[in-house]
């Protein structure tokens, strides 16, 4: 059987590998799919060591996206914005392809399954790590009015919003002053993981607000509990997100497209 995996640190939590058990029963696909938990200090040769004995792709989790992107041997474009990558292929001549499919998840589970509009839209986006240097350029491209990333250390928002000048309207700001009431608030944080809500003015959000974990279960709570709290209309945790960047790994893999939510409801129930 084709072999594949996601790696991570720790990665004894990840639902990847009931996802992907889910998509390959789906589409009838031979495969197996696992976790592995590399050293910090040892991606490279842990999965050097998977692709010696087999492996044909893998998932990257945190911390090792960078990681992955120094890797690959090539990246689409998403990977380049990024300069992270989350899904790794490897190729017939044994080159590795790196892929970022982080945003594309994110606008799938916002567009198709939670029926939010971005187009001509206020965004905040909370956060300025690998997280959200991911779903930076999905965004954009999404045709919002304006994009503004705030972050605890204002210099690494004030970078993301500088690589991505050129893709549409982004800027950086303050923390506690991010400006008026969004349409849409991301968290891209790993506050809730220490379960804290980040720092934010209950002012970003009104009736109209959608707000948005990209984590899901007890590590999204603190975001979302703050966001009920002020007002928000709509609260949703990441969960959808990472079904559907999964479904586009597999895709990438299989060449062929899961559904996604009968996976997205078996989670939910669980």
């Amino acid at each position: 059987m084709d072999r594949y995996a996601v790696f991570g640190h720790p990665v004894g939590h990840s639902k990847s590998p009931q996802i992907h058990a889910a998509f390959a029963a789906q589409t009838r696909q031979a495969l197996t799919y696992e976790a592995i938990e590399a050293p910090l200090d040892g991606f490279a040769a842990v999965l050097r060591d998977f692709i010696e004995h087999g492996g044909r792709g893998c998932n990257v989790t945190v911390p090792f996206k960078e990681d992955a992107y120094r890797l690959a041997n090539c990246c689409d474009e998403l990977a380049r914005q990024a300069q992270a990558v989350n899904t790794l292929r490897v190729e017939p001549d044994g080159r590795l392809a790196g892929f970022n499919t982080d945003g594309i998840g994110l606008l799938r589970d916002l567009t198709q399954n939670l029926g939010v509009t971005l187009a001509g839209r206020r965004v905040l986006l909370v956060g300025a790590g690998g997280a959200a240097a991911g779903i930076v350029g999905p965004l954009l491209a999404a045709g919002l009015a304006e994009l503004v990333i705030v972050n605890r250390t204002p210099q690494r928002a004030d970078e993301l919003a500088r690589r991505f000048a050129a893709h549409g309207p982004v800027r950086a700001a303050a923390l506690q002053a991010p400006g008026s009431a969004f349409d849409l608030v991301l968290n891209a944080t790993a506050a809730g993981l220490g379960g804290r809500a980040p720092d934010l003015p209950a002012t970003v959000f009104s009736p109209q607000t959608v707000a948005y974990d990209l984590v899901y279960g007890p590590a999204a709570g603190p975001f979302l509990a703050l966001a009920r709290q002020a007002g928000a209309g709509a609260c949703h945790d990441g969960l959808g997100m990472l079904v559907e960047q999964a479904a586009e790994a597999f895709w990438l893999w299989r060449d062929i497209r899961p559904a996604t939510a009968p996976v997205i409801a078996a989670l939910r129930s669980a």
